[in-house]
This record gives structure tokens, C-alpha cells and sequence, in this order.
């Protein structure tokens, strides 16, 4: 049994939960409508995460709720590998409910200073793979739930300029379990089970500048998080005759989520707002990762993970078409690199470049209140590549379709 094994595994799937194919990027329904563009014009409420100094821009105060369902697919392929086991298998299904929560504008009317809070889901995904798969040693399954709470303030300094600056603290959970190159006498294969809550602090700030009524530019800023992972357990099933090799134990880390900057430009000409985002995302701050135990042995040792991610840019458009006052419709597209290098693709996150594909509608029923609905499609670009590490290679293919259904109550 190699002695890297389990750390290597852990380690891998603890980081990957909280960035690159689970960065969600679904905060505000208009927004993912229209190719995830959101920087320059503030629509609603959500300006909160996408710019907060759009904010001191609406009318009044707004209250926005939304919820996502999240339907990933994933398949693993190694047929065209000598020497190894033909596989071909596809990630159980499963789904996921990313929601969002905004509550904010100018604190009266006419005001120039504006607040609220913002309630997102920034990450929370998972994957489940069949237990006996040929990756049973490197993940059989893994899930993260994540939330980030976002107090904000606004302040219009002039017709054209808003700025703002918002305090993000995010919190999450992680599960995660793997097969053990251990059997006891009946054949059952050991395992080992990972749970650990991380929270950490950042902020979001942004400028909102209305050059007239049809063109407006926003830049955002959104810091790097450190999610730090204190006291975690790691447990283990394994025969008798092993259980002091591992120990149930605890565990510190401490997991990046990356910092990303935002421009955006939006125009407006009849009943067409044209929008167009680029987002560059700093996941070079994933480098490595050191995990602790509390316990150590012979089979379980704090273990120092290169990881080498690197820097994306990402490129959207988005459009919105207003039928009439009632009714407009939104479309969008976006190109979205993965930061994950080859040598270091594994089961748990097997990342690809993404094609995304997006639109919405918008329906006023009634003056003060608007119901939105928003579909993407992502479509990871089939990959093969290798987990060098862990020696695992094969070729990967995800896909995912997204529903969304929100509103927004003007007060």
C-alpha cells in the first residue's frame, strides 16, 4: 500500500471542492440570462454581488430571492489505454439548489447613500462515482455546500459615478469518501470518510459609471477568500489489524477561493442592452496545499501538495430584449477556461474548458413586482488527461444543465 495515497486523495479532493468546476457563478438570474455578464448595469437587487457600486442606483428598496437546480453529468473513459481496464462509466446523477438572497438600495428616497445584504451560494456542487469504479481509491464520493453572507454599502457621488464596498464572510461544509487498498476477511474493502467545516473573511467592492442612459461601465473586485478548515474529522473502516495505522483523527487545512476582477461594458439602443463582461480569476494562489493531521503513523502523515494552478480569463455577452413592459427576454454565451494544468486533472474535479450557453425571461406582472427564469447549459470540452500523483489518467467529459427561478419586490 502507498503510503501517499490517502493524504494525496484527501488533500486533492478537500481544495478542488471549493473552486474552478465548482465556482457556480449563479448569483443573479438576469445576469446568468445573459451569458453571466452583470458588472456594468445594475438590474436589481444583485448588484450586490456582481457590483456593488450599482447598488445607490436603484429606485428603492429591493427584496430578490432566487434558487438554481443544478444537473451535472459526468463520464470517465480509459478504452484507449494499454496495459489498464477498460472503463467506461458515467458520475451518478445528482442535484444541487445554489440560492440567492438580496435585500438592499438607497436608504430613502433621493438618497445618495444606499445598503443591503446579500445571502449567495458562491460554491456547492458534488460528484458520486459507483464504489467499486477503478477510481474507487481516489474518490468515490464528494459534496460541498458553501454560503457567503455580504453586508454592503453604497454611495452615488455623482450622476455619474457609484461606488461601493461590501464585507464577505463565506462558510461551508465538505464530505468526502474514498476506498481503501485494504479488505478484511470477507473481501469488503476499507474506506475513509472526510468532513470538515471552513469559513473565511474577504470583501467586494466596484464603480458603477453611467456615461449616459444608454452606455454605463462597471469594474468589480472581488477578494481572495481563505476558507480555513479547523478541527475537521477523518475517520476510517478498515480491519481490525490496521485501525492503530488509522487512527480516527482530526485535521486543519486551509483552501483559497480565488480573487477575480471585473469589466464590464453595457449599451442600450431601442429596446436591445447589450452587455459584455471579462472576468480574470487569480487561481495561481492555488499552488499547493498542506494538510494536518492531529494523529500521525507509519500510513498517515501531514502531506505538502503541489497543485499549480493558473490564471483564467473569461470572456461573456449577454443580451436583453424588452417585448414590452411587461415581458423581455435574455440570451448569452461565455467561454470559460479551466484552471486545472495536465498532471493534475483527477475524478474528483475532472475540469475542462466550458462552453456556456444561456437565456431568460422576465415577466411584470404587477408594477412593483417582476418574476425572472433563467436556463444554462455548460458543456465541458472532452478532455484526457492525467493525475500525475496518483498515476490516474483517463478522459473526462461533463455536462450540465441549469434551471433557475427567482423575483424581485420593489418597495
Amino acid at each position: 500500500m502507498k503510503k501517499h495515497l490517502l493524504a494525496a486523495s484527501l488533500l486533492l479532493s478537500a481544495a478542488t471542492s471549493f473552486g474552478a468546476g465548482y465556482q457556480i457563478n449563479l448569483e443573479g438570474l438576469r445576469e446568468v440570462a445573459m451569458g453571466g455578464t452583470g458588472t456594468a448595469w445594475p438590474w436589481d437587487a444583485s448588484t450586490i454581488f456582481y457590483n456593488p457600486g450599482g447598488l445607490a442606483r436603484l429606485k428603492g428598496i429591493q427584496a430578490y430571492a432566487s434558487v438554481s437546480v443544478i444537473m451535472p453529468g459526468t463520464s470517465f473513459s480509459n478504452q484507449n489505454q494499454s496495459g489498464t481496464q477498460p472503463t467506461n462509466i458515467t458520475a451518478q446523477s445528482r442535484t444541487f439548489t445554489p440560492f440567492n438572497i438580496y435585500v438592499g438600495g438607497p436608504v430613502q428616497e433621493g438618497s445618495r447613500i444606499a445598503i443591503g445584504l446579500g445571502v449567495y451560494t458562491p460554491d456547492g456542487a458534488g460528484l458520486t462515482w459507483n464504489n467499486n469504479w477503478i477510481g474507487n481509491q481516489m474518490v468515490q464520493s464528494i459534496t460541498l455546500q458553501a454560503i457567503s453572507f455580504q453586508p454592503t454599502i453604497s454611495y452615488r457621488v455623482s450622476d455619474f459615478l457609484a461606488i461601493g464596498a461590501g464585507f464577505v464572510y463565506t462558510t461551508g461544509t465538505l464530505d468526502f469518501t474514498e476506498s481503501l487498498p485494504v479488505q478484511d476477511m470477507n473481501g469488503t474493502s476499507g474506506s475513509a470518510q472526510l468532513h470538515g467545516n471552513a469559513n473565511g473573511v474577504g470583501f467586494n467592492v466596484g464603480a458603477q459609471m453611467k456615461f449616459s442612459d444608454n452606455l454605463q461601465v462597471g469594474v468589480s473586485y472581488r477578494s481572495q477568500v481563505n476558507m480555513s478548515v479547523s478541527g475537521g474529522s477523518a475517520s476510517f473502516s478498515v480491519p481490525t489489524s490496521l485501525r492503530d495505522s488509522f487512527p480516527n483523527t482530526r485535521f486543519d487545512s486551509q483552501l483559497p477561493l480565488p480573487q477575480v476582477a471585473s469589466i464590464g461594458i453595457g449599451y442600450r439602443t431601442g429596446n436591445w442592452t447589450l452587455q459584455m463582461d471579462f472576468n480574470y480569476t487569480g487561481w495561481n494562489s492555488f499552488d499547493s496545499l498542506r494538510f494536518n493531521f492531529s494523529q500521525h503513523t507509519s500510513l498517515l502523515q501531514d502531506n505538502h501538495q503541489p497543485r499549480h494552478y493558473h490564471n483564467t480569463f473569461t470572456p461573456r455577452i449577454g443580451a436583453n430584449y424588452k417585448l414590452s413592459k411587461v415581458i423581455s427576454f435574455m440570451a448569452g454565451a461565455a467561454y470559460d477556461p479551466t484552471p486545472v494544468a495536465n498532471g493534475f486533472v483527477s475524478p474528483d474535479l475532472p475540469d475542462q474548458d466550458r462552453i456556456v450557453l444561456t437565456c431568460g425571461m422576465s415577466i411584470k406582472p404587477l408594477p412593483r413586482l417582476t418574476i425572472l427564469a433563467a436556463f444554462e447549459a455548460t458543456d465541458g470540452i472532452k478532455r484526457a488527461a492525467s493525475y500525475d500523483y496518483g498515476g490516474f489518467n483517463g478522459t473526462y467529459k461533463t455536462e450540465a444543465g441549469t434551471p433557475g427561478i427567482g423575483l424581485y419586490y420593489n418597495f
